[in-house]
Formats: structure tokens, C-alpha cells, sequence
């Protein structure tokens, strides 16, 4: 056992002149954000003498760490260090990347995947690191995504089982016509019947109830008509683009996109106070993770009353799973279209016409994707974890005010919260 004096606490410098001075430097380096395009990040990548200032401030704040012994800090001050840590490791890693980048700099970017750049191979193991916020290598996500592959797939065949259908009949009973509605006022009822639900059966499950109000319209945006919904500021869109819309998208894609998911998500951590230095970053697995992770709430929370409820959240999760192994493959085992496409229909049946899409979308943004199933399995692990270790002493709604209750954080750091000694 290690014993420290109050004079080794005293010999630490002050840490909130220490992460002034972070945020400053950092807001001074006018760093672009991370976009879901690769080609729009490579593009943004600065010249020598800019890089070469990134470098000398990352590298003075990665010494200037070692100055703190973390488990002398306050909880505050603790949760700063962790985060300039993590973003001063992640951002050395880009930086490196960025200087062969330079060395090499093409007239003109390729379009057709982040394998056909220069250090390619390289550049995806660091953007699923940093779309995930979380140390994993590209060969552990590939067999995590086929694990999930054969989860999903389990939950769907037992759903099917509960319908008493064979197999053909099932899918060809899926397209019938009494799953589908026309009228946008019937969709919006819909979506508000749902919300009534879950409002109501929140208590059962999360601790903090006080939610912005949130209202519910039809999309206009053109560009989105592909997704079947989306939600911004403090409004959850559904699209109704010229065709009917699937009624078992209705309770998964309110609960993602709204309540407990991304609405709930952002009430909660509003008025939560954010240090400086935590204002300055959000995290897309820990973002995208906690809505996945809530669409599993569906029946606690009062919905997913028919099976065929339930079976479009996985209908929509077998399309997440499938991804991740594909993500891998076309980005870093170098998959063709067609290898993809071969994968996609080994494991998935019905969904067909949306497959190119998505291999597209892997190639445009890599690693981006895995960000959802990833994240959610991760808060299923903790709270399996923990309702292993604590029996019947588990509370659910502890466990959810855990997770977000310390703000937007990466992926390792709330497992950290959730789990403490505990994992």
C-alpha cells in the first residue's frame, strides 16, 4: 500500500491553471471537428508549420501531466485530467498520421475507401478508436460484430417462432399491407401514442423524469429521406417521403431518437454542470451507444406490445450488426462491393434494396457505424455486470443516472463511472 502525505498533495500544481491553460490552447489551435466524411477530414489537414504547432502544444500538455498524480485530485479536477489525457494520447496518434499525410499529400484524394490512401490501414485502426472513444483494434471489433450477427439473429427467429409462421410465410407476411400507413396524421398519432406510453413508464426505469418538452412533426428534409426519422433541437422528425410508413419502426425509432435515447440523453446532461474542459468535446459512442442500448427498454417501458413490435427494433439491429463485420472488411481486410454484398445476404433476409447503400456509406464514412452496436453492448456488459455482483441490491435507474450523469464522456472513462471497483 502506497501512503501520500499532505505535502506530496501540496507539491502538485495547481490543476485548474492547468486546464485554463488547456482550453485556451486548445480553442487557439481552431482544430476542425471530426466529420463523417475521411475525405473531408484528410482534406483538412493543415500545412507543416500548422501541424508543427499542434505538436508542440500536445506534446508541452502530455508533460505537463506528468506534473499530477490523479488519485490526488479532486473527482472534478480527476474527470479534466482523464479527458486531456485521452485528447492529448488521440490527437498525437492523428498528428503522426497527419505528418506521413503531408510527406505524401495526392493532388487529388481518393474517393473509392480509406484502404486507397497513404497509410490507409492506419488511418481507419485511428478512427475507430476515435468514433468509438474506446482502445479496441480493428480484429476485436470484427469478431464482436459477428457475435452480435448471431445474437440478433437469435431474437429474431424466436420472434418468428412466436408467430407460428414457417419461414417464407413470416417474411412474406412482413410486406402485408395492414403493417403500413399512408396518412402523415396517422404516423404523427402514432408517434404520439408511443410517447404517451413511455412517459408515462419512465419513472420505472430512470431516476430523473424532468424531460424539455418535445415535439413531434413530419421531416422535410430531403436529404434525410432515407432514414426513417431523426431528431433535432428538442423535435423528433418522422419522413414520409411518397411512400407509406412501416408501423414497426414506430416504438424503436421514438425511443432512439427521442425518449430515453437522444431527447432524453441531451435533457439530462443539460443540466449537468460541465467543466470547461468537458465543454469542449462530445462523444459519438458514448452518444449513439446510449440510444441503442434504449431500444432494448422497449417492453419495460410499456412498449413493443405485439411481436411484431419488438421485431422492428431487430429488423433495424441486424442491419447495425451486420455492419460492423462489414466495416472492418471493406476498410481494413479490403472486401470488395460484391464480398460485402455477399455477407450482407448470408445474414440478412428482406432488406436487399438498401445494401448498396450501405456498403457506400461504410466506404464514405469509416468506422462511423460501429459506433451504436459497439456503445450498447458495452452498457449491457455493465449492467450485467452489476446485477451479477449486486443481486437483487441492482437498481436500474442507479445504473442510468450513472451513465449520464457525468456528461458527454468517451466510452472508457463512463465505464469507469458505471463499474468503479465493481468490474
Amino acid at each position: 500500500m502506497v501512503f501520500f502525505s499532505l505535502g506530496a498533495v501540496a507539491q502538485q500544481p495547481d490543476f485548474d491553471a492547468f486546464s485554463e491553460k488547456f482550453v485556451k490552447g486548445y480553442n487557439e489551435l481552431n482544430l476542425p471537428q471530426l466529420e463523417l466524411s475521411y475525405v473531408s477530414n484528410l482534406q483538412h489537414i493543415g500545412n507543416v508549420e500548422q501541424v508543427n504547432k499542434q505538436l508542440v502544444f500536445f506534446i508541452s500538455i502530455r508533460s505537463g501531466l506528468d506534473n499530477y498524480d490523479p488519485r490526488l485530485l479532486t473527482s472534478a479536477h480527476k474527470t479534466d485530467y482523464e479527458l486531456i489525457k485521452y485528447e492529448t494520447g488521440i490527437n498525437l496518434q492523428m498528428l503522426a498520421l497527419e505528418q506521413e499525410w503531408i510527406k505524401h499529400r495526392p493532388a487529388k484524394i481518393p474517393g473509392n475507401g480509406i484502404l486507397h490512401v497513404t497509410s490507409g490501414k492506419q488511418w481507419y485502426a485511428f478512427y475507430l478508436k476515435r468514433w468509438v472513444s474506446d482502445n479496441v483494434t480493428p480484429d476485436q471489433v470484427f469478431n464482436f460484430g459477428l457475435q452480435e450477427v448471431k445474437r440478433v439473429q437469435r431474437h429474431i427467429e424466436a420472434i418468428r417462432e412466436q408467430t407460428g409462421l414457417s419461414e417464407d410465410d413470416f417474411y412474406k407476411h412482413l410486406n402485408d399491407s395492414s403493417f403500413f400507413i399512408a396518412d402523415s396524421n396517422q404516423v404523427k398519432a402514432a408517434f404520439e401514442h408511443t410517447k404517451a406510453i413511455i412517459y408515462h413508464n419512465l419513472p420505472k426505469l430512470f431516476a430523473d423524469t424532468v424531460i424539455i418538452p418535445l415535439k413531434i412533426e413530419q421531416g422535410t428534409a430531403q436529404a434525410l429521406a432515407q432514414t426513417p426519422g431523426y431528431y433535432d433541437d428538442n423535435t423528433f422528425y418522422y419522413n414520409l417521403f411518397g411512400k407509406p410508413y412501416n408501423k414497426r419502426q414506430v416504438d424503436w425509432l421514438f425511443i432512439h431518437e427521442a425518449v430515453p435515447g437522444h431527447h432524453y440523453q441531451s435533457c439530462v446532461i443539460s443540466h449537468t454542470k460541465l467543466s470547461a474542459v468537458q465543454q469542449l468535446f462530445s462523444y459519438n459512442g458514448f452518444a449513439e451507444g446510449w440510444a441503442a442500448y434504449t431500444e432494448e427498454l422497449g417492453k419495460q417501458l410499456g412498449v413493443y406490445a405485439t411481436p411484431y413490435d419488438e421485431l422492428g427494433k431487430w429488423e433495424w439491429d441486424i442491419v447495425r450488426s451486420v455492419r460492423v463485420p462489414m466495416d472492418v472488411g471493406l476498410n481494413y481486410y479490403g472486401w470488395t462491393d460484391q464480398q460485402a454484398f455477399a455477407f450482407w445476404k448470408k445474414n440478412i433476409r428482406g432488406q436487399d434494396d438498401i445494401a448498396m447503400r450501405e456498403i457506400a456509406r461504410l466506404r464514405r464514412w469509416p468506422a462511423q457505424a460501429i459506433t451504436y452496436k459497439y456503445g450498447a453492448l458495452q452498457i449491457l456488459h455493465w449492467k450485467e455486470t452489476l446485477q451479477h455482483k449486486q443481486g437483487n441490491n441492482f437498481n436500474i435507474r442507479d445504473f442510468h443516472s450513472m451513465i449520464l450523469s457525468h456528461g458527454w464522456l468517451p466510452i472508457f472513462m463512463v465505464r469507469e463511472n458505471v463499474l468503479g471497483n465493481n468490474g
